[in-house]
């Protein structure tokens, strides 16, 4: 849905972009890539609000390498 902006589900056009968020404690849509929020990815969803799919997408390369640093392939 990000790049298409269309549902692979229904293929309704009406997708709708929660941004993420970092709160207090680690709360909010993110993955924390270290000790502290300051290390959190924000994760962004992109939800279909005709039938309920959602994605959920890092949007930075910064993020990304922050997750590759922490996490390995198992």
């Amino acid at each position: 849905m990000k790049n298409t902006k269309q549902c692979p589900k229904c293929q309704s056009r009406d997708p709708v972009r929660i941004e993420g968020t970092v709160g207090a404690y680690g709360s909010g849509n993110n993955i924390l890539a270290g000790a502290s929020i300051f290390s959190a990815v924000k994760v962004t969803r992109y939800v279909c609000v005709s039938c309920g799919f959602s994605e959920e997408w890092i949007e930075d390369r910064v993020g990304l390498d922050k997750i590759r640093s922490k996490y390995q392939y198992l």
